[in-house]
């Protein structure tokens, strides 16, 4: 059986969410797998895990802190691992149509994957660019009026609000599938 690591950083759920799919999906492919909320908890030792998958979300442009320093502080180890990253954000799921979607969905998973591999000098199986939850309940009125034009956006690009004043952009089957690649690449 192999062990398998996610790491996670999130702001708003989407991302811890998202890491308990992933984990599901690994566990029903025979993997033994520990979740870990980087914010909450400090890994010890990575030695004995044959899998490490580092997710986070995206606000601002930037990964959460916790799973950046969980980068920094394993990335010797990590090259010698099977590594997956991924990320839940909103540029995954742009509300734009025709080649100006397709160059915001290429940005930013240069920006936020490819780059931060570079960065670490990881050398990865998977990389994996999800959609975010806009959750309009948990943000600070700031960010309320920053993103005020954001909701016709997401209605107009046939999002729903799942609950009062959230909308889901993640693709379930997506990561899903994601997920069961990562497991059969490292089987």
């Amino acid at each position: 059986m192999i062990n398998a690591l996610v790491v996670y950083g999130t702001r708003y759920g989407a991302t811890a969410d998202t890491s308990e799919v992933i984990a599901g999906v690994l566990r029903q492919e025979g993997f033994e797998v520990r979740v870990v909320d980087a914010k909450k908890d400090k890994v010890q030792s990575i030695s004995e895990f044959g899998l490490v998958i580092v997710g986070s979300g995206i606000k601002m442009g930037k990964w959460t802190k916790e799973p950046e320093k969980f980068l920094g502080k394993y990335q010797k180890e990590l090259s010698k691992k099977n590594v997956a990253l991924f990320v839940c954000c909103g540029s995954a799921k742009p509300l734009t149509e025709g080649e100006e979607k397709i160059r915001e969905m290429e940005n930013g998973k240069r920006k936020y994957l490819e780059d931060k591999a570079v960065q670490y000098n990881l050398n990865l199986i998977a990389l994996g660019f999800f959609g975010g939850i806009f959750d309009f309940n948990k943000l600070s009125w700031i960010m309320k009026k920053t993103l005020s034009g954001v909701k016709p956006k997401l209605e107009e690009a046939g999002f729903k609000e799942s609950k009062s004043d959230i909308y889901d952009l993640r693709n379930l089957v997506t990561i899903r599938n994601w997920a069961k690649d990562v497991a059969q690449m490292v089987k």
